[in-house]
């Protein structure tokens, strides 16, 4: 997956980001796969100080996501096509608002993008490789819309087509194969936030209603250390009384629909005088666990469905409230080849530093953002520093030095005492 934006929050000039593996010699082939020559990444961590543009990269990788599926179903609201561009230059609020995606579907690549400007699609283009050159589906500007010959299925749906809408998910109301693949898979890139786990509990609710996946659940909560032997779901107790807009968008509305009402406990050995296992004990999730657990519970039925599905999974913040060790644990479930036989892909923003090891993660599955004094946000990867010899160095330690940058200069303490402080 390769993803440009322009123009967008806080991204003034292009950025890009990409899942491509870089041409470097590393040994741990179980971060990466194949699809035909292209190699990828299984996952890539997002650094940066705070308000430095993470959160920013993930809403722009969830915005393109969302007006492909919702350019429909939002024509006549008056804010559905609001763009929050670049607001610290007077050039960018004149321009478009760009936004481009590359991707694997059914074993193609394909490339789709649009430049969007008051409530307006400037331009809109699809490519796709069927062999070795790139071909066109089509290409719009404006209201014109020129098809390639593989993309008949687009042919008279040109004047259906506003000009606040796109015209794939257009194509895609009429039953186009190709476009309707396509919203499929935008379908599948899901975004949530770590802050918000509780919110993706009736996910890991449907999850665990197939018994094999509940076993392996369990399994992964003993190897995190929260010594639990069981999950129980009781129905008409309502810990979870209206299930939020974001899992209906995210996810499937079956989930939403089924888990309405439910009261989780968790199991826990009770033990006697000579240690021996003599009853077990049975835990409220809500109200005797600590927020790690509920976290882990929560956010495990998103990174449970992902992996089942082969799909992308987008996680903000994705290390509060957990442990280095635990927040580990489920990048390696990616990694590994047995668990993830689908290659699904995480991506995370994370101020999780002990994350940055050689032996977890290859020099272009790191990416750093940091802004510079006019506000606006860079976006690079560890890959890009070739002139340190990072074999012999702790990528944690150089980053904590600032090497790499994307770090806060916090300025002298005694200042603060002062009353013309200027950083």
């Amino acid at each position: 997956m390769l993803q440009h934006y322009r123009n967008f929050l806080s991204f003034k000039d292009i950025v890009t980001f990409s899942m491509v593996t870089a041409p470097i010699k590393d040994d741990k082939t179980g971060n990466t796969f194949s699809v035909g020559k292209l190699s990828l990444l299984k996952s890539s961590a997002i650094y940066g100080a705070n308000a430095s543009g993470k959160s920013n990269l993930l809403k722009s990788m969830s915005f393109i996501r969302y007006l492909v599926l919702n350019s429909l179903k939002n024509i006549g609201s008056s804010d559905s096509m609001i763009i929050n561009k670049f607001r610290l230059s007077s050039v960018t609020e004149n321009e478009a608002s760009y936004f481009e995606i590359s991707f694997i579907y059914n074993e193609k690549k394909y490339r789709y993008g649009f430049e969007i400007d008051n409530a307006e699609i400037i331009s809109e283009w699809l490519f796709f490789t069927p062999s070795r050159q790139e071909a066109r589906l089509f290409v719009r500007d404006g209201q014109k819309i020129d098809m390639g010959r593989y993309f008949k299925e687009g042919r008279g749906l040109e004047k259906k087509t506003r000009p606040d809408v796109l015209f794939l998910p257009v194509v895609a109301q009429f039953n186009g194969e190709i476009s309707m693949g396509i919203l499929n898979w935008f379908g599948s890139f899901n975004t949530i936030s770590g802050l918000n786990d509780r919110n993706y509990m009736p996910i890991t609710v449907d999850c665990i209603k197939d018994s094999g996946v509940k076993k392996k659940l369990i399994k992964y909560l003993k190897v995190a250390d929260f010594n639990i032997d069981d999950i129980r779901i009781e129905r008409n107790m309502s810990h979870y009384p209206e299930s939020p807009e974001e899992i209906k968008t995210e996810f499937s509305e079956k989930a939403v629909e089924e888990t309405e009402e439910v009261s989780i406990s968790v199991i826990h050995r009770k033990y006697n005088d000579n240690l021996e296992v003599q009853s077990v004990e049975k835990f409220d999730l809500e109200n005797d666990e600590s927020e790690g657990t509920k976290k882990f519970l929560g956010i495990m039925g998103p990174v449970l469905n992902t992996i089942d599905n082969g799909s992308v999974l987008i996680i903000d913040e994705f290390d509060a409230r957990f442990h280095p060790f635990v927040t580990q644990l489920i990048i390696q479930l990616f990694h590994s080849g047995e668990i993830n036989s689908k290659n699904a892909q995480l991506i995370f923003a994370t101020h999780d530093t002990n994350l940055l090891s050689r032996e977890l993660f290859r020099e272009d599955q790191i990416w750093f953002v940091e802004k510079d004094e006019y506000g606006a946000t860079d976006l690079y990867s560890l890959v890009e520093y070739k002139h340190l010899k990072k074999n012999t160095i702790s990528y944690e330690n150089d980053y904590m030095l600032g090497k790499y940058g994307a770090i806060p200069f916090i300025g002298n303490f005694e200042l603060l005492l002062s009353d013309n402080y200027e950083k």
